[in-house]
């Protein structure tokens, strides 16, 4: 029995581990990588948290505090849309620009504006608490020299301990603006 759903985003061939998504349409906004086990570990994580809240949230209906339910129902969902702002957040491209999709922030840089996309050595947030190590970010500079926070860092939940995932998804922006800030 073929399960087409399981190849669909790869050849049936191909590893799939850390292979960047292909780009048909390139006036959609793609990530140019797969979100990281980090990521992904702490939006599960805060989905489970959640489906505890909204149980605890159906017990206390039936036992008939409509008001603590509902301050349960309140939380939950607001703990769902914080796991799903997470999965969200990273870079994103299309043929318009780079996007950087932050918790709370969006900042979106079109092509024609920024003057660099390149990959540096500097002090990076580890997995974004405040504590900086050394590492490769990857940052736009925009024309007239303002830079845009990074849009990448290889110490962020996406990248930690996946080198070689960070410099492909850094290649695949690079080559991105390369191609549209010339054209």
């Amino acid at each position: 029995m073929p399960l087409p759903f399981l190849t669909a985003d790869r050849a049936f061939d191909a590893s799939a581990e850390d292979i960047a998504l292909p780009f048909d349409d390139h006036d959609s906004w793609r990530r140019p990588y797969r979100p990281g086990p980090w990521r992904v570990a702490a939006a599960a994580t805060a989905l489970l948290l959640a489906s505890f809240v909204l149980i605890a949230g159906m017990i206390i209906a039936f036992a008939g505090a409509l008001p603590g339910a509902s301050l349960c129902v309140g939380l939950a969902l607001v703990m769902i849309f914080c796991a799903l702002r997470l999965l969200r957040m990273g870079a994103w491209v299309s043929r318009h620009g780079v996007r950087r999709v932050g918790f709370f922030l969006t900042t979106t840089v079109s092509w024609n504006r920024a003057a660099t996309v390149r990959t540096v050595q500097q002090p990076v947030r580890w997995l974004g608490f405040p504590r900086t190590v050394q590492g490769q970010a990857l940052i736009v500079v925009r024309k007239g020299g303002e830079a845009v926070p990074p849009l990448l860092t290889d110490c962020n939940a996406d990248f930690l301990g996946r080198g070689e995932a960070f410099d492909r998804a850094a290649d695949t922006i690079e080559a991105w603006g390369d191609e549209y800030r010339r054209g």
